[in-house]
């Protein structure tokens, strides 16, 4: 299957505007994202899926110097942005991925792609359950099965968070979990969404990337392990949630 990561990335966050552009360790954030999925040998494309807004120009600009695609489309619709930017890169694949997310393990978007094929579903996700940090989110479908979602709802929770039709309908999709070997490090956040997610991101960046630019989740975990202090800068900030109550 012709396999594409899009990564959902706008620069109108409403917590921290233009984040992803933030730098670490001398390169914008989402530039490390995407050199991180550059190492995932399971993706055919990498697609940045942003918004028609003028907003989003230096991120098509990004994509266009990293020779990633770009599509453009909906701020608000993200599940017909995703999915348009699927289309648009023949994508037979989806692998879903949030800009907010830029130490994503390469080596964990792997295991999430491997266990969907082998476990022949529709859905496979490490977000499910949270038993991987915050940040190294993956969710893997075939782009038939999205499409069909957007026949199916037009609920505004849905169209903003494009796989939610698909995990809260499990009659309808066989879904699989993708479990952490650590489920205690489900508490951490490795997301930016803040100032506060920022700064341990960034710290994280400017600690190991300099001598190994190819560092994964244990080599973050030891990082956090031995500097336990660092976990502290964001550990008081709460998650949005999906449906508010």
């Amino acid at each position: 299957m012709r396999t594409v990561c899009t990564i959902e990335a706008r620069m109108t966050s409403s917590r921290l505007p233009g984040k992803v552009l933030m730098p670490a360790a001398g390169k914008p954030l989402l530039e490390h994202m995407i050199e991180r999925l550059q190492r995932v040998e399971e993706l055919d494309e990498i697609v940045i899926a942003s918004t028609e807004d003028a907003s989003s120009d230096p991120l098509e600009a990004l994509a266009q110097r990293l020779g990633v695609g770009c599509f453009r489309g909906s701020e608000d619709d993200v599940l017909a942005r995703v999915l348009g930017a699927a289309q648009a890169y023949d994508a037979e694949l989806i692998v879903e991925t949030t800009g907010d997310c830029p130490l994503i393990d390469p080596a964990t978007v792997s295991l999430v792609i491997e266990r969907f094929h082998a476990s022949g579903v529709d859905y496979c996700a490490n977000n499910l359950e949270r038993t991987y940090p915050r940040g190294m989110d993956t969710q893997v479908f075939p782009t038939a099965v999205l499409a069909e979602v957007a026949t199916l709802t037009d609920d505004p929770h849905d169209r903003e968070h494009v796989s939610l039709y698909i995990y809260e309908h499990p009659e309808r999709y066989r879904i699989e979990s993708v479990r952490s070997e650590r489920p205690e490090t489900g508490a951490l956040r490795l997301t930016v969404d803040t100032e506060d997610d920022y700064e341990l991101v960034r710290t994280v960046f400017e600690e190991l990337y300099p001598a190994n630019p190819a560092f994964g989740l244990p080599e973050i975990l030891a990082l956090l392990d031995a500097r336990p202090e660092l976990a502290d800068l964001n550990r008081h900030i709460e998650q949005k949630a999906i449906r508010p109550t």
